[in-house]
């Protein structure tokens, strides 16, 4: 008899002794002359019990966690393989409230199969999207991308549809499809998750944009530190060209689409991306002066699309299932699903997927549990170092791209960081400033220079100097920045200053509330 035993392959959950565990189990088992089949899924993305080892039984597969070294031969010994009771039950994993609370679209098969195991990918609906789309016309494939509502995942939300369709009716023997995974905002790391834990769903997302638009060459630009991702997508895409799912006739259509992988040129400013075409071209970093827009005139001066991860991961499932089935899910002008990710000071740190639509405060305290010290949570910095700091009286915003613009706020990449009652949002606010003077490409004065006379500006704040020249100057080059900069950058560093400003004063040693800009 043979067990089937599943231990995560993601770089959070090998961070924490993934690797080890796997190994411990495997000598455990021939110590006990035990058959097992040890497979290397994806997380599940509850970070906090991590690593979650699971089993396959006849009720389901059942999880233990967080498991260490030390517990392997009491598990055995539990008769874990056979979901015996231990200390580190869980229970079955699909009915984990965490789990079971959320709609998992585009990180459906994550944490269920082995990520670069092409059976298992077309086991669990698995290029479904892709046949869809090789019996339709490039025109149809478009509209079903904008039926859907998909909006851009990497910050922007710019309506993919519009984009593809863009690129589509630009004549060019040459265009491109650059998937952005430079993912470099802080408490983000869903993109990573899918690249590590389902990257047939990227490359297959990829293969139908190449399609929809009259592309034939692809590129992921991969941040160069996620070498765990890296190499899961050199396996799955020379996997992929062995079973005809890529290169020059991809399952007897007679269409092309080749795919490679370049590695980021570790500057945070190559994630904007007419800088990561010039990296790509081999070149300095700099962000391009638009027009013309990369659909038109992009990589090589060609037609490019670029997408982030996400939105390119989420594409599989709308060809699959029809544009109408996405729509369903969301409000507004806000469809379908936006992986959120939990980080900083919060008790169940993890990759929550859920219909835009909820609250802050419900993701912070339903599936958060709350700040990890205890302590009352004081501010949550939504969408990266660019994203503004909400306040407790801002908690009820609903997750939606217009409901966040309206309080002055971006909901980004879906990346929520935490802080309690103990952070001083002067600090924090002199942090992204300091942030975007390290991080800018210099091509621009007001963000080359205005960054750093910004931080040199909140020392003195911090330091009581002068508040009442300071702080005006501090605003003054904060409206500089936001609307003298040529990319996002510098016009967003203004987003989290001045809402650690406007709400937060006393960390700034201000006695009165000012108006919120």
């Amino acid at each position: 008899m043979s067990f089937t035993i599943y231990v995560p392959c993601d770089s959070s959950a090998i961070s924490l002794g993934a690797d080890r565990i796997a190994t411990a189990i495997a000598k455990e088992a021939k110590k006990r002359n035990i058959v097992i089949k040890l497979i290397r899924n994806g997380s599940r993305g509850l970070f906090w019990l991590e690593p979650l080892v699971e089993v396959e039984t006849s009720k389901g597969r059942i999880a233990y966690g967080p498991v260490r070294t030390s517990d392997i031969t009491s598990l055995f010994n539990a008769n874990f393989l056979e979901g015996g009771e231990h200390a580190l039950s869980l229970g079955l994993t699909e009915e984990l409230d965490y789990l079971k609370k959320q709609q998992r679209l585009t990180f459906a098969r994550i944490g269920k199969t082995d990520p670069v195991s092409l059976d298992d990918y077309l086991q669990n609906d698995g290029y479904k999207g892709l046949t869809n789309a090789l019996n339709q016309s490039q025109a149809e494939i478009v509209t079903a991308v904008t039926d859907s509502g998909l909006r851009g995942r990497g910050g922007a939300a710019f309506p993919t549809g519009i984009k593809w369709n863009t690129v589509l009716n630009t004549p060019s023997e040459q265009k491109y499809i650059i998937c952005n995974a430079d993912e470099g905002d802080s408490g983000t790391f869903s993109d990573r998750m899918v690249m590590e834990g389902d990257p047939f769903v990227l490359i297959e997302g990829m293969t139908i944009a190449g399609i929809a638009v009259g592309a034939n060459q692809g590129y992921i630009y991969l941040r160069v530190e996620y070498p765990h991702a890296h190499i899961a997508l050199n396996t799955a895409i020379e996997k992929a060209n062995q079973a005809g799912y890529l290169g020059d006739n991809i399952q007897g259509s007679g269409k092309a689409f080749n795919l490679e992988v370049r590695l980021g040129a570790g500057a945070y400013i190559c994630g904007e991306e007419t800088s990561l075409m010039e990296s790509l071209e081999g070149k300095r970093g700099l962000v391009r002066f638009k027009p013309p827009l990369p659909a038109i005139s992009g990589l090589f001066g060609k037609p490019t699309v670029v997408n982030n991860v996400i939105s390119l991961a989420s594409v599989p499932i709308i060809l699959d299932k029809g544009g109408n089935f996405y729509r369903d899910f969301g409000m507004g002008r806000s469809r379908g699903t936006l992986p959120l990710q939990l980080a900083g000071n919060i008790k169940h740190a993890g990759l929550v997927e859920l219909a835009f639509g909820m609250t802050l405060r419900e993701l912070l305290y339903d599936f958060g549990g709350g700040s990890a010290t205890g302590r009352p949570i004081k501010a949550v910095q939504v969408g990266g170092p660019l994203g503004a700091y909400l306040p407790e009286s801002q908690f009820d915003t609903p997750l939606d791209y217009e409901a966040f613009s309206a309080n002055w706020t971006v909901l980004g990449h879906g990346g929520v960081v935490a802080f309690d009652d103990t952070a001083n949002m002067a600090e924090l606010a002199r942090y992204n400033m300091e942030f975007c003077a390290i991080e800018s490409c210099g091509k621009c004065t007001p963000c080359r220079i205005g960054s750093t006379r910004g931080y040199e500006v909140i020392d003195n704040i911090i330091a009581g100097q002068d508040l009442g020249k300071n702080v005006p100057l501090l605003r003054d080059l904060c409206n500089t920045l936001l609307n003298g900069s040529l990319c996002a950058l510098g016009g967003m560093t203004p987003y989290p200053v001045l809402s650690a400003l406007n709400h937060f004063p006393k960390d700034f040693g201000i006695d009165d509330k000012p108006n919120v800009a």
